[in-house]
């Protein structure tokens, strides 16, 4: 079972739409007991890093995703904010990250930035897998997805990055760490490239 953390963050009816049009189990979980069959769960997040977390910790969901994640060893994927969530902190807030993976949260240097690459970065963009890795099975060419953000993940371990995209920098839009995974991008908002990528996910051993 697919379980999306509905803490008031993130566009959760648009991945249970696309999880019913793949035919796989997917719903929500908005307290611990909900989240006792969970095979797989997915972290989204949206806006203010510090918001965000404060939210997450207010849900009463925290300790048990935490268990679920680190104990357990479920497979979990932050989209956007929920992957920046993974962090040890962020340049956006002053709240502690989640700290799944050894990284922070910076946002994109004015000086590196011209007057026609504005913040925040928003829309399509190419996603270049560095790796071979399941989540981006029959996504390793031509991989397009839709971002929104102005902070970046930086891993202080590279082998935790698994594809970058370029905006003025090159940058790390998606880690894996054991069961951990991240998009900085929207697959929810990316046609087809984002359904597969959610596919594979739900697909993971």
């Amino acid at each position: 079972m697919v379980t999306l953390i509905d803490y008031g963050v993130g566009n959760i009816s648009a991945f249970l739409n696309i999880y019913k049009q793949l035919n796989i189990p997917a719903k929500t979980a908005k307290t611990e007991s909900e989240l006792l069959d969970a095979d797989k769960i997915i972290l989204p997040g949206v806006g203010h890093f510090d918001y965000a977390m404060q939210r997450f910790t207010d849900s009463g969901m925290m300790e048990k995703v935490n268990h679920l994640v680190l104990n357990e060893k479920k497979p979990v994927i932050g989209i956007c904010v929920g992957m920046q969530m993974m962090a040890e902190r962020s340049d956006e807030g002053a709240l502690k990250g989640l700290g799944w993976i050894d990284a922070e949260v910076n946002k994109f240097d004015d000086a590196q930035r011209s007057a026609k690459m504005p913040l925040p970065h928003m829309g399509w963009n190419d996603v270049y897998a560095t790796t071979k890795n399941p989540l981006f099975n029959n996504l390793e060419k031509d991989a397009r997805f839709y971002f929104l953000h102005s902070y970046y993940f930086h891993c202080h371990n590279q082998q935790n990055s698994i594809a970058n995209a370029e905006y003025a920098i090159n940058f790390t839009c998606a880690v894996n760490r054991e069961n951990i995974y991240g998009v900085q991008f929207h697959p929810e908002k990316s046609h087809h490239f984002g359904i597969q990528l959610l596919k594979n996910f739900a697909e993971l051993c």
